[in-house]
C-alpha cells in the first residue's frame, strides 16, 4: 500500500471517529498527524509540528475573543435591539432582520455557530409567536449567518486566506464575499416566496403584529437567547457534527424548544443593555478600526483583532474578565489539529497525488464540479470548517492548472461547504431545531432534511454553473 493512500485512509478515519464518538475531530488529526507521520511517511515530530498553523491560531483567538469581548458587553444585544426594532411591527419582515442580523455578526467576527446559537433562540420564538414557517425562519438565519461567514473580517475568510498564503495561488477576497453572500440571499429568497406565502405571520396586512407585541416578544427573545456563548452554545462550544465537536442535539434555548409560544416572561428583557454606552462605543469603534486596519491596510487580521480586544479588555477589565472563557477554544483545537494533518499530507505527496487524481479527469470543469459536489455532499453531515482545511489544499494542484479561475472555485466550493448547513446533524441546524417550537420535531427534523437534501444538489450546481463555468473574477 502506498503512503498517499495510508494517508487518505488514515484522513477518511479521522471523519469517521469524530462523528462517531464525541470527541473533537482536531485531537484525534494531532494524534494522527503524529501517529502517521513518524510511522508512514517516516516524519521527525519537529517536523510535524513545524506544519501547526500559527497565522491561522492567532486568527481564530483573535477574532472569538473580540467578538467575545462584544457579546459579554453588551454590543451584541444592542445590535439585535436595533435590528428587531427597523421593522416596526412590520412580522413579514421579522425573517429578513434574522437575516440581516446573522450575517452581520458573522461578518464582523462571530463563528457561524456562534451567530446562529445567539439569534435564533430570537427568530424561532418570533415564528410560534407570529405564525411564521418554522423551517423558513430557521433557514434564515443559517442562511444569514453562512452570507457573512467569508468576509475579509470574519473567521471563515481569515481561515482561507491563511490557508492561501501557504499555497501559490492567490484570490480575489472581497469577491470571494460577494459571491457567497449573494448565493445565501438568492436562496434565502427563493425560500421566502416559496414558504411566506403559506405561514400565517409572511402573509400580508391582515397577519401583521402592532409595533408594541413587536417589541414585547424581542425583549422576551432577546431576555432568553442572550447567554449563547461565541462558541456556537452557552457553554462557548459547538454541538453536533457540523463542526466535529461533540454529538449534542441540544443547544441554546434547548430547555425552552417545547415551551409555549406567549409564556416568555416580559421579565426577562433585563439581558443588555436598552442604550448605548461607552463599552459598547467603544465595542462599535473597534470593530471599525479592525475594518479598515485589515482590509485598508492589508494588516494581520489575528494580530488586529487581538490588539482590539486588549484595548477594550484593558479599559473595561471587569466586564471582560470572563470573556477569554468565551473563546471558541473547540473550534481553535479543530482547525489547527486537522491543517496540522493537512501538512504531513504535503510532506507525503499525497496532495499532489490527489491533485493530479483531479486533473486526470481530463476536463477542468468537470474536476470542478467533482471537488464542489463532494463537499456538499460531506458537509451535509461533517465539519464545514475542516473541510475548508482539507479541500483547498487538495485543490491547488488543480488550481495552479490556470484552467480554472483561483477566486471562482473558492467561492463555488465556499458555497457548497456552508449552504448545507441547516442539516439537522450540522451545528447550526441542531442549534435550529433544538430551538423550534412547532410540537413536532420529528417532522420538522425531516423538513430540515428535505430541504438539506435539495440544497446539496443545488448548491454545488448553480454555483459551478453561475461562477466556474463562466470564469468570472
Amino acid at each position: 500500500m502506498s503512503v498517499e493512500l495510508i494517508t487518505v485512509l488514515a484522513m477518511a478515519a479521522v471523519f469517521a471517529v469524530a462523528m462517531a464518538v464525541p470527541v473533537n475531530m482536531g485531537a484525534v488529526a494531532f494524534a494522527a498527524a503524529f501517529l502517521v507521520g513518524t510511522l508512514a511517511v517516516g516524519m521527525t515530530a519537529d517536523e510535524i509540528l513545524a506544519g501547526f498553523p500559527g497565522s491561522l491560531f492567532l486568527i481564530l483567538v483573535g477574532v472569538t475573543y473580540l467578538f467575545a469581548i462584544a457579546q459579554t458587553n453588551g454590543t451584541v444585544d444592542l445590535l439585535i435591539r436595533w435590528a428587531v426594532a427597523a421593522v416596526r411591527g412590520r412580522a413579514a419582515l421579522l425573517p429578513w432582520v434574522m437575516f440581516a442580523t446573522a450575517s452581520v455578526l458573522t461578518a464582523i467576527g462571530a463563528l457561524s455557530p456562534a451567530a446562529v446559537a445567539i439569534v435564533a433562540p430570537v427568530a424561532m420564538g418570533f415564528a410560534a409567536r407570529y405564525r411564521i414557517d418554522a423551517l423558513l425562519m430557521g433557514a434564515m438565519v443559517v442562511h444569514g449567518a453562512q452570507a457573512g461567514s467569508f468576509s475579509p473580517v470574519s473567521v471563515y475568510g481569515g481561515i482561507v486566506a491563511g490557508i492561501l498564503d501557504d499555497l501559490p495561488i492567490a484570490m480575489n477576497a472581497m469577491a470571494v464575499f460577494a459571491l457567497t453572500y449573494a448565493f445565501n440571499l438568492a436562496f434565502a429568497a427563493v425560500l421566502y416566496l416559496v414558504l411566506g406565502r403559506r405561514t400565517g405571520g409572511t402573509g400580508g396586512p391582515a397577519q401583521r403584529a402592532s409595533s408594541g407585541r413587536v417589541r414585547k416578544a424581542e425583549r422576551a427573545a432577546v431576555g432568553a437567547g442572550a447567554p449563547a456563548g461565541p462558541g456556537g452554545s452557552a457553554s462557548g462550544d459547538g454541538i453536533g457534527h457540523g463542526d466535529g465537536i461533540g454529538h449534542g442535539d441540544g443547544g441554546p434555548g434547548a430547555g425552552t424548544a417545547d415551551r409555549p409560544a406567549d409564556d416568555t416572561p416580559a421579565s426577562d428583557a433585563g439581558q443588555g443593555p436598552a442604550r448605548i454606552g461607552l463599552p459598547q462605543v467603544l465595542t462599535l469603534l473597534g470593530l471599525a478600526v479592525m475594518v479598515v486596519l485589515t482590509v485598508g491596510f492589508q494588516l494581520h487580521l489575528g494580530a488586529v483583532a487581538m490588539g482590539v480586544a486588549v484595548v477594550l479588555a484593558l479599559a473595561f477589565p471587569r466586564q471582560q474578565k470572563e470573556a477569554v472563557d468565551k473563546i471558541s477554544w473547540p473550534i481553535v483545537l479543530l482547525l489547527c489539529g486537522v491543517l496540522t494533518y493537512v501538512s504531513v499530507l504535503e510532506e507525503a505527496g499525497t496532495i499532489e497525488w490527489v491533485g493530479d487524481a483531479v486533473v486526470g479527469l481530463d476536463a477542468a470543469l468537470l474536476s470542478a464540479l467533482v471537488l464542489c459536489a463532494i463537499a456538499a455532499a460531506v458537509t451535509a453531515v461533517a465539519s464545514s470548517t475542516a473541510m475548508l482545511g482539507m479541500l483547498i489544499p487538495l485543490a491547488a494542484p488543480f488550481l495552479m492548472q490556470g484552467d480554472v479561475s483561483t477566486t471562482a472555485m473558492i467561492a463555488a466550493l465556499a458555497i457548497s461547504v456552508t449552504m448545507t448547513d441547516i442539516s439537522p446533524f450540522s451545528t447550526n441546524g441542531a442549534l435550529v431545531l433544538a430551538n423550534s417550537r412547532t410540537g413536532d420535531a420529528q417532522r420538522f427534523s425531516r423538513r430540515m432534511l428535505a430541504y438539506t437534501g435539495l440544497t446539496c444538489v443545488a448548491a454545488p450546481l448553480v454555483s459551478w454553473a453561475a461562477i466556474v463555468v463562466p470564469g468570472v473574477f
